[in-house]
């Protein structure tokens, strides 16, 4: 029945291992690995060894076992007569093996061999085991070659092992002709066969088929088991499938698998990102009324979730439940919630649960650290958020470019762009490389703060560093620039960005635009404004706003009608900006009717005057050139 479950069959004779596709070398040991291994292995036994001799220190495990360690077991394993088993030696490798030391087994194996120890199926199916998890299939072909060489029956374990590899690379389609060939030779695929294939496909992205070679296991009398789901209900989810997820998992509970609480965290965790918190909440009851019980990822899970979504009362309450149910949070579970209440302006909070947590023995990360210093910024309380700083170094939790980057910005935002520059310094000193964010903040603070000479220093250090400037930079300095009174120098770097082929948005050129409308230079806007769709740019509605406004300024009002008319023609909506600088415009000029037609326009758009609106509106009244009515209108 299990060949039922096979896409394809073959019909050869001869039955032929050796992979069709060869170019690694088939070398199975690693040179760098030898000088550990070639030791004088004549002679007996040493009484140190007596004393303890390689059965035992087997026996009593060789858990994380190092290299020294291991040679020197092979060494004693080597000398000791009558010399051991192949069985020993196949547990000292298989012991390797489990730290990944995959190179080594393979040396050891190699003078395993040398020393006239020969190996069974048990040790090439390891020597299969490390070519293949060392990416090198080919070479892991080759000893399934060299075994049915020598007459030794390759088993179910040797594909199996065969079928990982295949699996771990991406060559999915083949791993499914080597299970064809395997039911050629009588060898029965088992659960561990096909939990392999179905975890290659869904690594590959091929859930679908997972899913139909799972529901062909069922109807051929094999039952899947949680181990077979668990890769397709991790697929799904991360696939933004989570309404499949939940049909899948009760697929599984009506086909009796045993399922646990890993199972149901993947399919909760997928509920809160997509911000089903009710549904997550709700499986999560089920699952304890099942007798399922919850774990810290579970907690963790829904704290983080409810945090994100601004619920961190909700998440506050799950982290006492946990509390009270004897689970122990985590510093991810802290995390969470101390980002949320900095977030939501509680940092009285947030500090409680960073005390909570040192209490608890729970180590501070990067992240916690993050949180609490932009809390702090938030606050402009910049001493104590540099003090954060001193006391994240002083426990020993380095600072990232973004702990750094949070503080500089919090600097630069308070206008003390000294201070921020200072701290940039010493983030380079202590090793810390500044990427592209940091220095844009510096930039864009030096720049709004007048010191744009600063700016341009910083911008040619960036690049004279290596570190890419973004079109976000190009943004900041050249808006710095035109709001600092140089405009040209704007528009030669702006003329450089052009010639570099860079991909210029309507954003670039509407800083450009704007700054030249405040130095008066109009017409040269206007004509930059008309060529846009030359250069194959479409004007957004800020750009047409720009324009109005410095049409406006110029005392061309008639010609801001008219390019209002356009925009609306055009199909660009005029936002409350584009409103108010036209208001404005007729209010000084006296053209109270228009005024009147466009504020009734503006409100039937659901904008409001502005500040600027309304203190002129005010003046004009206080003087007599408006009617109270008027400002009644406006409200």
């Amino acid at each position: 029945m299990m060949m039922l479950m096979i896409r394809r069959r073959r019909s050869s004779k001869a039955f032929k291992f050796v992979h069709p596709r060869l170019p690694e070398t088939g070398s199975r040991s690693s040179s760098s690995f030898f000088y550990l291994c070639e030791r004088d292995f004549s002679g007996v036994s040493s009484d140190s060894d007596r004393k303890v001799s390689y059965r035992e220190r087997l026996k009593n495990g060789i858990v994380d076992i190092k290299a020294d360690e291991a040679v020197d077991l092979f060494h004693s394993m080597i000398r000791y007569r009558p010399l051991p088993n192949v069985i020993d030696f196949n547990n000292l490798f298989s012991g390797i093996a489990k730290t990944k030391q995959y190179d080594l087994v393979l040396a050891l194996s190699k003078q395993m061999e040398l020393n006239g120890i020969t190996h069974d199926i048990y040790t090439f199916n390891i020597m299969i085991n490390c070519f293949c998890r060392s990416g090198k299939i080919s070479a892991a072909f080759s000893v399934l070659a060299k075994v049915i060489k020598l007459g030794y029956k390759p088993d179910t374990t040797t594909f199996n092992t065969l079928l990982n590899g295949l699996c771990l690379v991406g060559r999915v389609s083949e791993a499914v002709e080597l299970v064809d060939r395997m039911v050629e030779t009588e060898h029965m695929p088992n659960l561990i066969t096909l939990s392999t294939l179905v975890n290659g496909l869904c690594l590959k992205g091929s859930v679908s088929e997972a899913v139909e070679l799972i529901d062909r296991m069922v109807e051929n009398g094999c039952q899947p088991d949680a181990f077979t789901y668990g890769p397709i209900l991790n697929r799904i989810c991360k696939s933004g499938k989570t309404a499949l997820a939940m049909d899948l998992l009760k697929k599984m509970e009506g086909r009796k698998i045993n399922l646990g609480v890993v199972h149901y965290n993947i399919v909760i965790d997928s509920l809160c990102k997509d911000g089903s918190f009710d549904n997550a909440l709700n499986l999560f009851n089920e699952m304890e009324t099942k007798g399922i019980k919850a774990d810290v990822i579970t907690y963790n899970s829904l704290i983080g979730g409810l945090c994100k979504a601004d619920r961190w009362d909700d998440g506050a309450q799950l982290l006492r439940d946990m509390i009270t149910r004897k689970i122990t949070p985590d510093v991810v579970t802290f995390n969470a919630l101390i980002d949320s209440f900095v977030k939501e302006g509680k940092l009285v909070e947030a500090n409680e649960l960073y005390k909570e947590m040192i209490t608890r023995g729970i180590d501070p990360d990067t992240i916690t650290y993050n949180s609490l210093i932009y809390g702090f910024c938030m606050e402009n309380r910049l001493d104590e958020a540099n003090q954060m700083l001193d006391l994240m170094v002083g426990k020993g939790c380095d600072p990232t470019v973004v702990t750094y980057g949070i503080l500089i910005n919090g600097f630069c935002k308070a206008n003390r762009v000294d201070d921020g520059l200072e701290l940039f310094r010493k983030m380079s000193l202590r090793g810390v490389v500044a990427d592209t964010v940091t220095y844009n903040t510096l930039i864009k603070g030096f720049s709004q703060s007048g010191k744009i000479n600063v700016a341009k220093e910083l911008f040619q250090e960036m690049v004279s560093r290596g570190v890419p400037p973004s079109i976000l930079t190009y943004g900041i300095l050249l808006d710095g620039l035109c709001n600092n009174g140089e405009v040209e120098k704007a528009l030669e770097i702006l003329g450089k960005m052009q010639k570099s082929k860079m991909d210029l948005g309507i954003a670039i050129y509407n800083i450009i635009l704007h700054g030249m409308c405040n130095a008066s230079k109009v017409d040269d806007a206007w004509d930059l404004f008309c060529n846009l769709p030359i250069k194959g740019l479409k004007p957004d509605v800020r750009t047409y706003t720009i324009m109005i406004g410095g049409l406006c300024k110029k005392g061309s009002v008639s010609e801001a009608d008219l390019l209002f008319k356009k925009m609306k023609e055009d199909e660009y909506a005029p936002d409350g900006c584009t409103y108010n600088i036209l208001i404005r415009a007729h209010l000084r000029g006296s053209s109270l009717t228009t005024a009147v037609e466009l504020i009734e326009d503006m409100k039937r758009c659901r904008f409001a005057a502005d500040a600027s609106t309304i203190i002129m509106v005010m003046d004009m009244l206080s003087s007599g050139r408006l009617d109270k009515k008027f400002l009644d209108m406006l409200s």
